[in-house]
């Protein structure tokens, strides 16, 4: 009977917590090397007084080392700030269990693209790639990331990361705090 019942907490958990089958769009191998990138994942989404925030995420994997792709898009009919990335940002994590991930930015200054659409709206989207610093991996595996902070070139901003959210934008239900969780593994 007790070992029906661990068997049966053992399902139920592994259902809760079960890894996303990895969804990619790019998956190259050549001969400069090998490189693959998940589909793009909402984290953040702010929409208020005709500006919308919005954060993705991507796993890759570019010859056996793992990144993370993170695409900020900006979009309003006033100003837009740039923040840009540079070799001295960073993305700090901290996770449900205290602990705190940071990823360094590679070496590339970048502070977005800006493009007006058929609506009259700028629309500035910034690309930045990450690095994950050594054994950061399980600890991601293990523990939802309950706050993200961005470091930029000239700027620091914080992002609570909820549970569960319907996107705005698309309709489709998001959960950035097991983000990682569930995906973690298609950068391995």
């Amino acid at each position: 009977m007790k070992n029906l019942l661990l068997l049966a907490l053992s399902l139920i958990s592994s259902v809760i917590f079960a890894q996303k089958p990895c969804e990619y769009t790019t998956n190259v191998t050549d001969s400069i090397g090998t490189y693959k990138t998940t589909k793009e994942y909402i984290i953040a989404e702010k929409n208020f007084a005709g500006t919308s925030n919005y954060i993705f995420f991507s796993l890759a994997v570019s010859d056996g080392m793992p990144l993370l792709n993170v695409q900020l898009i900006q979009k309003s009919k006033d100003f837009i700030k740039a923040n840009c990335f540079d070799k001295d940002s960073k993305i700090f994590l901290q996770l449900n269990n205290g602990k705190v991930i940071t990823l360094l930015h590679i070496d590339q200054e970048n502070c977005g693209t800006v493009l007006r659409d058929d609506k009259g709206f700028d629309n500035r989207i910034t690309p930045g790639t990450f690095m994950f610093m050594k054994d950061s991996f399980e600890e991601l595996k293990k523990s939802p990331v309950s706050l993200m902070r961005i470091k930029f070139l000239t700027d620091v901003e914080d992002y609570i990361l909820k549970k569960q959210f319907t996107s705005e934008m698309n309709n489709e239900v998001y959960e950035p705090e097991t983000y990682f969780m569930q995906n973690i593994h298609c950068a391995e």
